[in-house]
């Protein structure tokens, strides 16, 4: 029994949206013919609140294209040193759309409002770059699956909206932190110029993000989408994935938070674990103390033929998904105990 606990990107097709993927009704998605693409698109678009959604093959492309959208070549972006946008994206930011970023220094890759106004470029200061966006990341990957505060999204959106900065949020694993807060994905659209949601994480599709924005910003995403080579023709089949996801998935995510929980309150108690993050999502970020040696853990963990992600800097990650059933989830929790 394999237990990998990389990423909840790690999932397969469950039988049930196997068989629905197989029953799309497809076209040719770069005409906008594809009738389950366009029927996901404006579905996700109306639960957001906006007036437009645009499928993609990927978040890193969703959010590149987003970023894209709000910019010229020169500009800055504001962002936390923990973003993904920055960190995992290849360098997509300075290359797409010849932007710099500009790192927040935030607490579990989360900042605040005061820290935007103080690092926004004077606009008439031409020896530093013009500021145009802030982006944000929710829930955040390396700040251990955290939930924003909205209050304080709130406070940042007003500041952007004073300095006439875009503000876009990445919202890989926004799912997630809806369904532990008491915020909609309508609450979420109102403060947000463009959003990017990810279908292949925690709602367990094989492949496919959407852009959310609207009409102003977004009737140039599909032409940026083309320019970096993401026109799809019969993907209706991924799509149909989406929709089932949303009908079936979205109600399974507390239990990944249920089981994280679990695996937080166990390494507490390891005489090995020297810290855990806080627990929020289905994201379990810790770090050994000095007398063990992780290339050993990861090594014992592999053993048991258990898989889980070294993120650099001491930092390890475990990941809880659809795939992660009951009986390897006492399993797990065995195993740390008595390591």
């Amino acid at each position: 029994m394999k237990i990998d606990l990389r990423s909840d990107t790690v999932t397969k097709p469950s039988q049930g949206m196997l068989e629905v993927m197989l029953d799309a009704k497809v076209g040719d998605d770069v005409y906008k013919e594809d009738e389950t693409v366009n029927k996901l698109e404006t579905r996700v678009a109306k639960l957001f609140g906006k007036s437009h959604a645009l499928f993609f093959p990927s978040g890193t492309m969703a959010n590149q294209t987003a970023i894209k959208l709000h910019t010229n070549p020169g500009d800055q972006v504001i962002c936390d040193k923990y973003a993904h946008i920055f960190n995992y994206e290849g360098g997509g930011a300075s290359f797409n759309s010849g932007v710099s970023c500009k790192l927040l220094d935030g607490e579990r890759g989360m900042f605040t409002a005061k820290q935007v106004e103080e690092a926004i470029n004077p606009p008439d200061f031409y020896h530093s770059p013009l500021t145009r966006l802030v982006e944000i990341e929710n829930t955040t990957n390396k700040g251990g699956g955290a939930c924003w505060d909205f209050e304080e999204l709130k406070k940042i959106k007003k500041v952007c909206e004073v300095n006439s900065l875009g503000f876009h949020l990445d919202g890989a694993r926004l799912w997630n932190a809806l369904s532990v807060k008491e915020e909609t994905a309508e609450d979420y659209g109102a403060l947000f110029d463009t959003i990017s949601v990810c279908f292949s994480k925690g709602l367990g599709c094989p492949i496919g993000s959407i852009l959310i924005g609207d009409e102003y910003l977004m009737k140039n995403a599909i032409r940026i989408r083309k320019l970096f080579g993401g026109g799809m023709r019969q993907v209706g089949f991924l799509a149909a994935a989406g929709l089932y996801a949303l009908d079936n998935n979205m109600k399974l995510l507390k239990q990944d938070h249920i089981k994280a929980k679990d695996i937080e309150t166990t390494l507490k108690k390891a005489s090995y674990v020297e810290k855990v993050e806080p627990v929020e999502t289905n994201i379990v970020i810790f770090t050994l103390n000095n007398k063990y040696s992780e290339d050993r853990f990861l090594n014992l963990l592999l053993s048991n033929n258990i898989h889980i992600s070294n993120m650099g800097q001491g930092k390890l990650r475990i990941v809880t998904h659809l795939d992660y059933n009951s009986s390897m989830h006492v399993f797990l929790l065995d195993i740390l105990s008595n390591l």
